[in-house]
């Protein structure tokens, strides 16, 4: 007997791994009528000081990865998923989603890409093996 999700959270951040991801949560939302949270951290690690000082530069950056991400959601749309929510956070990605995005958003399975598109994290450590092991729930590492 197959697994069904009901609620199902998937982190984008534009990668190769994290578009896989993002495309196996589509197929895996319509199998199992599922809704779909969509996912995406705004990094403060690629800001200078000023930038992070500035909350104007924050929500104007906020305000365009927002924008971005409904591309997802309207591609997710577009594909038949008919539930399809977005969150945007702020901080380091996957202790962001686990300690934040999971408790809030309660999913029942977490998608994520095996490599990050950006970030020291990239190479020194890698995201998905944190939230794989730390998520309360069961992930999803797609390569």
């Amino acid at each position: 007997m197959a697994t069904t999700f009901k609620r199902i959270l998937v982190g984008v951040d534009d990668s190769a791994d994290a578009l896989l991801a993002f495309d196996y949560a589509i197929h895996q939302a319509k199998r199992d009528s599922a809704e779909l949270i969509i996912v995406s951290v705004l990094e403060h690690d690629d800001l200078n000081v000023y930038q992070a000082l500035d909350s104007d530069y924050i929500h104007g950056e906020r305000d365009e990865l927002r924008q971005h991400v409904q591309s997802y959601q309207k591609q997710a749309q577009d594909a038949g998923v008919a539930d399809v929510k977005l969150v945007i956070a702020e901080g380091e990605p996957g202790e962001t989603i686990v300690r934040d995005v999971i408790p809030h958003v309660e999913p029942d399975l977490l998608v994520i890409g095996s490599i990050a598109k950006k970030g020291v994290s990239r190479y020194f450590g890698s995201q998905a093996a944190y939230m794989a092991k730390y998520a309360p729930i069961s992930v999803m590492v797609v390569r």
